[in-house]
């Protein structure tokens, strides 16, 4: 034991390799960069008798446009600058009696998206993690006051005396007893006839656990009130049970279960998500007041119970435990088909970027599956002790919460003072106590916008702490990814609103960070994060227009085959374009991902940073109201059956199909014209780039050429929609004309 204890927790490995290809192909790439930038600018510098203000006018969108993607090319590489990945050793560990206790988060906001039944799986994940009950702590946020939730919880309650004993008995490793009894692999592990049986008989109770919630939800209404105006709701979920089957010695010890549900009012704003945290910050604080959080979606249950010793052997390094905020474990799915159309599983992110983010002065917060030091959240304010009066302006009016920020309570010691303890619970939980506060600026999760979580990392950062990014062999929190088209896009459109909500506000990355973060580098993966939709959609909406309708009109925007320049366009598509697939291989993934990858970027790119970053613009001037909009957890059959089989869904909105629908209609009338100038009047090595364009937009975006054009299914493309399209891209083909004449 003595020599185990020197060892160390963890190990940190640098990726040398990947640090070479990266910093060469940076340093090529960057060259070629500067020579085709000195090309598009020496257009006008120089005099050319084919110059004329149409020609002028394409050079310079084309010019700004390609300015703008190699800013952000450049911004990019620091995700790759110096990429590292860490091992954890939590059978290194000191025991369980000194290990810190830990608080769970899950947020949840309406039943119909978000089904009770799942939420319960992901609160009786957490609750049977491989951790000492006596020092675990599950809250559950439900923002929607829904009764069906409340009941739900206590339903769950009830099946975890037997759930959790049944996981603990047999070392059960996924313990979402959803996920778990639609896995048989797990049956493998054990071969013996008395767990076989006690399997079925636990099945037997999880199906009528099942029942039961799902019959509370159909008997009167699911919400005890308006999901924007009901009072605060505490409850600490207590119930003796008089089943004496279940073994005492099991059962004695269960961790403990809060159902909290903050008071909202339609007079007072509740800052989304954030808001919702906070609040389980402060109630949390005064009834269990653990050192460390670990912070869940109502959809991302524990695949693997281990996740809290792995994130105390970096907590609890001394080396780095003193600036550690908060350790990040990527988001998995479960739902994943093989050919991922959707890119819903984020490889780009979790498998490459946050490596490189965490090499450079660890990662940011990802929204959920992190655990996070609660003093980092509050540390700004309170080393201002000596005055009560401004912990009071920073914390707020409860004694109680402004006592428990300096010391560890015990829920087992507060017993005697529950009633107590709940009323402050209520107070704290009320819509008005944060009021004159620094709750949302200075202190807990961040506030003005609904990117709470890139805010609340880049504050942290900013403030000289530190994060560690860990990611096991096994996924330790598995969600639902998307498996929908319209899903996805409304998905990418909320996060791309709040980075421009990001980008216009006092924590602009570019203006803010580059003095305060621990390196100028991981300043620059947060600019990167934050500009990506503005930098993408106005350079892919020109590079899908500009060339085409010039192209139309006869008017060349690149350098012909014989111009050496060509090699220098050339070597920077081919550059992007081979990097982006070593990347993809390298980390075990296929060419048909590839292919993907770069097909709803392009989809992403000229649809949802396109409304999302006019709808963070329209709210920064009072134009629109913010809101939040929640993915939809629950599937559609066909449209379930149709992902799986890699064909797209194209039941979205009018909105998002028509934009690209035109694009691509317009694309194939460019091609079709460019084909014949170059078989008939003999201009291909003229054109050859413009041909190019449009015929690898095709390429990449088939799917809605077949959804248009061959495709007679429920989702393909309405037919209304195409000759809308059509029409749109006969519009912009004059406009074009009339422009660039």
């Amino acid at each position: 034991m003595e020599s185990s204890s020197k060892l160390p927790l963890h190990l940190c490995h640098v990726h040398k390799l990947s640090i070479f290809i990266n910093r060469t192909h940076i340093f090529f790439h960057s060259i070629a960069l500067v020579f085709l930038l000195y090309y598009r600018a020496s257009f006008f510098f120089f005099q050319d008798t084919t110059k004329t203000k149409a020609t002028t006018l394409a050079w310079l969108l084309v010019f700004v446009s390609e300015i703008l993607l190699s800013f952000e090319w450049l911004l990019s590489q620091s995700f790759r600058w110096r990429p590292v990945s860490r091992t954890a050793f939590p059978e290194r560990l000191p025991g369980d009696d000194k290990l810190p206790a830990v608080d769970v988060f899950i947020c949840t906001a309406d039943p119909e998206k978000e089904p009770t039944v799942g939420v319960m799986n992901t609160v009786l994940s957490a609750m049977a993690m491989d951790y000492p009950p006596d020092k675990l702590h599950v809250y559950l946020s439900d923002d929607g006051g829904a009764a069906v939730t409340l009941k739900g919880m206590r339903e769950a309650w009830r099946f975890a005396k037997w759930w959790l004993p049944f996981c603990r008995r047999y070392g059960i490793k996924c313990r979402a007893p959803e996920a778990y009894f639609s896995a048989e692999e797990e049956e493998a592990d054990f071969g013996g006839s008395e767990f076989i049986q006690e399997r079925e008989d636990i099945k037997e109770k999880y199906e009528a656990f099942k029942k039961r919630v799902r019959e509370k939800a159909t008997v009167g209404d699911t919400r005890s009130g308006p999901s924007r105006d009901h009072p605060a709701v505490i409850e600490v979920i207590q119930e003796t049970s008089s089943d004496d089957a279940i073994q005492e010695n099991e059962t004695k010890i269960m961790p403990l279960l809060v159902y909290v549900s903050r008071e909202k009012r339609p007079s007072h704003f509740h800052n989304f998500k954030a808001g919702a945290l906070n609040v389980l910050l402060r109630v949390s604080g005064v009834i269990s007041n653990s050192p460390y959080i670990l912070g869940l979606d109502c959809d991302m249950h524990c695949h693997d119970p281990s996740s809290a010793r792995q994130a105390m052997c970096f907590h609890l390094d001394p080396k780095i435990s003193p600036s550690l905020a908060f350790v990040q474990f990527p988001q998995k799915f479960h739902n994943i088909s093989n050919n991922d159309i959707y890119d819903s599983q984020l490889r780009s992110v979790f498998w490459l970027q946050w490596q490189g983010f965490d090499g450079v002065g660890g990662p940011g917060v990802s929204g959920t599956g992190y655990y996070i030091k609660r003093l980092s959240l509050c540390s700004s304010s309170i080393h201002e002790d000596g005055d009560p009066m401004k912990l009071r302006e920073s914390f707020g009016p409860s004694n109680e919460f402004i006592k428990s920020l300096h010391q560890n309570n015990k829920p087992d010691m507060l017993i005697h003072r529950k009633n107590a303890l709940l009323n402050e619970a209520q107070l704290l939980a009320s819509c008005a106590f944060e009021n004159g506060t620094e709750w949302g600026e200075e202190v807990g999760f961040m506030y003005g916008s609904v990117a709470e979580d890139y805010v609340t990392g880049f504050r942290l950062h900013c403030k000289g702490w530190i994060s560690v990014y860990c990611n096991p062999p096994r996924p330790q929190f598995l969600g639902r990814g998307v498996t929908n088209l319209d899903d996805f896009l409304v998905h990418v459109t909320r996060w791309t609103s709040g980075m421009v909500d990001v980008l216009f506000s006092k924590f602009c990355p570019l203006i803010f960070g580059p003095l305060k973060t621990s390196t100028f580098v991981q300043s620059m993966c947060y600019a990167e994060m934050a500009l990506i939709p503005i930098f993408h959609f106005l350079p892919l909406w020109c590079f899908a227009t500009i060339p085409q309708l010039c192209l139309l009109n006869g008017i060349p925007l690149y350098p012909e085959v014989s111009n050496s320049y060509f090699i220098v366009f050339s070597f920077v598509f081919l550059s992007l374009i081979s990097k982006h697939l070593y990347e993809v291989l390298s980390t075990g993934f296929t060419f048909r991902h590839w292919i993907n990858e770069q097909r709803i970027w392009m989809m992403k790119s000229v649809i949802s940073d396109l409304y999302g970053s006019v709808d963070g613009f329209m709210k920064k001037i009072g134009m629109r109201e913010a809101n939040f909009f929640l993915t939809n957890k629950v599937d559609d059959v066909d449209q379930l059956k149709r992902y799986n089989m890699g064909v797209f869904d194209f039941q979205t909105s009018i909105f998002f199909l028509a934009p690209m629908t035109t694009l691509v209609i317009l694309n194939m009338a460019s091609f079709a014209v460019g084909i014949s100038r170059a078989i008939f009047l003999g201009e291909l090595d003229k054109f050859f780039i413009q041909i190019f364009i449009p015929f690898y937009v095709i390429l990449m975006n088939y799917p809605i050429v077949e959804g248009m054009l061959i495709r007679k299914d429920k989702g393909r493309i309405p037919p209304s929609i195409t000759l809308l399209s059509a029409i749109v891209s006969l519009i912009v083909y004059f406009l074009g004309s009339i422009i660039f004449m």
